[in-house]
């Protein structure tokens, strides 16, 4: 039978890398340079969905700090010297991540939809050997807004569909996410939805139509099965 699934859009990090906690440690890192602290509580509730200068200016706004463009952007520069420190002091894939995503990779395109920069899901998938495996990487600063705007995925799904032999249909492409922003954006760009709990419990993440833990519980097969039976 010929699977009705066409193309699989990830999330990066809470998805594929385990990177959120060090993405936290490393905004904290930043923040205390400038006398300010972010506990788990709020960075998860509040800014999570965000991109890096997206963070740091909600964090500016929420405190009336009133930080300019160009502070932003060196806080941003900041944070990512320190991330670098801590994803080179360890392992940050998902168990079970590599394996699915070669496994997608053999069957049909696969992208990435993510707030991270680029330069630093290229060194994780390179590092783990996994970068060829990818057809469009959309990152941080490549669509006008980011989650839960539908352009991150609108813009994977466009570049999926140059690089594709058949015409996609976005109903017959699953996103894989693990925030109700990243969900958000990709139910409004059309794609079909996959949640998993590795940042959220599974009553959280409203508008997943499947909730899985993680990729290491996820196949193929579940995801073809989803987009069989039709948008719920």
């Amino acid at each position: 039978m010929t699977s009705a699934l066409q193309a699989i859009v990830f999330d990066f990090d809470g998805v594929i890398a385990d990177s959120e906690p060090l993405h936290l440690k490393a905004f904290q890192r930043a923040l205390a340079e400038e006398g300010q602290t972010l506990d788990a509580g709020d960075y998860f509730t509040r800014y999570l969905g965000y991109d890096d200068v997206g963070v740091f200016e909600a964090v500016a706004r929420d405190r009336e700090l009133g930080w300019t463009a160009r502070h932003v952007t060196e806080l941003v520069a900041r944070k990512g010297l320190k991330l670098q420190a801590l994803i080179d002091d360890g392992e940050i894939l998902f168990p079970g991540a590599p394996a699915f995503i070669r496994a997608a990779a053999a069957e049909m395109p696969i992208a990435i939809a993510s707030g991270a920069l680029r330069h630093e899901i290229v060194q994780v998938l390179e590092a783990a050997a996994l970068d060829q495996l990818f057809h469009v990487i959309v990152a941080s600063g490549d669509t006008p807004e980011s989650k839960p705007s539908p352009g991150p995925y609108l813009l994977a799904f466009e570049k999926l569909q140059e690089r594709a032999a058949e015409t996609l249909d976005p109903r017959r492409c699953v996103a894989i996410e693990d925030s109700v922003w990243g969900l958000e954006s990709a139910r409004q760009a059309g794609l079909r939805c996959v949640g998993v709990t590795t940042s959220y419990a599974a009553d959280e993440l409203r508008g997943a139509e499947l909730v899985v833990e993680g990729l290491h519980s996820l196949t193929l097969p579940m995801l073809d099965a989803l987009v069989r039976r039709g948008p719920g």
